[in-house]
């Protein structure tokens, strides 16, 4: 399986092909989305998009941890994190294209 990455100059280029914006447009659209999104995390806020998934943030109280080579106990301080859940139609698009590329390979290796 290839790792692609998308980037938000991509996603300015998709945009500007689909919708019709000026790619200036487009790539504002694009920086206006994302950084709603990440001051709304910031806040501490749930970001639900519909189809898609939804992002909180979630606080992880402190634990103690071990140092992998030297089996050191140490402390892991509290701290936020970022979690996606995907949403129902997300997954089944996901596992629906795995199925058509899980077919694919079979049909090309008989």
């Amino acid at each position: 399986m290839t790792q692609n990455t998308v980037t938000r100059a991509q996603l300015s280029e998709a945009v500007y092909q689909e919708v019709g914006l000026s790619r200036n447009e487009s790539a504002d659209l694009v920086e206006t989305i994302l950084d709603e999104i990440s001051d709304a995390l910031a806040r501490g806020e749930m970001v639900k998009i519909s189809s898609f998934g939804s992002f909180q943030v979630r606080q992880k109280g402190e634990r103690i941890g071990r140092n992998p080579k030297t089996g050191e106990e140490v402390p892991i301080l509290p701290r936020r994190v970022l979690v996606f859940r995907a949403s129902h139609v997300l997954k089944n698009r996901i596992n629906e294209l795995q199925d058509a590329v899980d077919a694919a390979n079979a049909r090309a290796a008989s």
